[in-house]
């Protein structure tokens, strides 16, 4: 079996993500080939190549992938996977941009967000929110994937050795072009790849509140800070905030969830944590289901308290 992995890189490093998708290529067995795409591809080659279980790179460094838009990056890989059994991509937002409009170029079914694999053709994945698992066998002759970065165990940095190759990106069609990116920039971590993650709800009221509350116990601890949906629609934080079903998955090593009740879409995208703890007045909030440590008070006592106890 041959795997091709779509590559994700920033400032010359392979992304956590992708990481975790070589990881789930691992439980596949077989030859890996890692994808590295845009004018500043070749950079991160390097990191690409150490990388444990990677046999070959493959670097299409041209200008007309850059931003990873679909209608660029998508004939390139349907014309390498004549040469794959299965196409790897993580479950972020490129990734679930691209792979479907590869599977109808290759005009095969695509398993979306897998957290299992079972074998060459039986994979796992979470259907209802996460409340039920589904074991899906396909019988396509090539597979295109996408892997829930929070359900593997990342590939290691270090000790590979793989050859790097340069390929042909093939010729811009013009479909789509980039504009412009609105995007928050922030000194705390990313929050897909956060150890610890703060993150506030609807209770706080307010977006003064929010950075009142939340901002400073998460700067004490070095952790990356999120917000319930709810708190999104109400303005308090940017949508890139968002932890749930509709947002981002997270699965850090602790979990502060702060006047959040628990919606089943919030509890999709957080309760692979390994340690989950609950701040919440009302104490039947489906929250505490979950969490591993549950605080029930009033948040604006409680929240500063904490903060500068630490």
């Amino acid at each position: 079996m041959k795997i091709l992995v779509l590559g994700e890189h920033h400032e010359g490093a392979v992304k956590d993500s992708t990481l975790a998708t070589l990881g789930a290529a691992a439980k596949l067995g077989g030859e890996t080939h890692l994808l590295l795409i845009g004018s500043d591809a070749q950079g991160a080659s390097a990191d690409a190549a150490a990388i444990g279980g990677v046999s070959k790179v493959l670097v299409a460094a041209d200008a007309a992938l850059d931003h990873e838009l679909a209608e660029s990056v998508a004939p390139l890989l349907a014309q390498l996977m004549e040469s794959y059994d299965v196409l790897l991509a993580s479950s972020t937002t490129t990734g679930r941009n691209v792979a479907p409009r590869v599977a109808a170029m290759l005009d095969v079914m695509q398993i979306s967000d897998i957290v299992g694999v079972e074998g060459d053709d039986t994979f796992q994945r979470p259907i209802y929110a996460g409340n039920a698992i589904a074991t899906v066998r396909s019988k396509d002759a090539k597979k295109v994937i996408t892997v829930r970065g929070t359900a593997f165990t990342k590939a290691e940095r270090g000790g590979g050795s793989a050859a790097v190759e340069s390929v042909e990106a093939g010729a811009a069609n013009g479909l789509s072009s980039f504009v412009s990116m609105d995007a928050s920039e922030s000194e705390r971590p990313e929050l897909t790849s956060a150890k610890i993650i703060v993150s506030g709800g609807r209770a706080l009221g307010s977006g003064d509140a929010f950075h009142q509350y939340i901002e400073p116990l998460a700067d004490k601890l070095g952790a990356a800070v999120g917000a319930s949906r709810a708190a999104v629609d109400a303005g308090y934080v940017p949508n890139d905030y968002q932890v749930g079903q509709t947002g981002k998955i997270v699965a850090p090593e602790l979990y502060i969830a702060i006047g959040i009740s628990g919606a089943i879409q919030h509890l999709a995208g957080m309760k692979d944590s390994k340690v989950i703890v609950a701040i919440n007045k009302d104490e039947e909030a489906p929250i505490f289901q979950v969490a591993d440590v549950g605080l029930v008070g009033d948040l604006f006592k409680l929240v500063p308290e904490l903060t500068e106890k630490l």
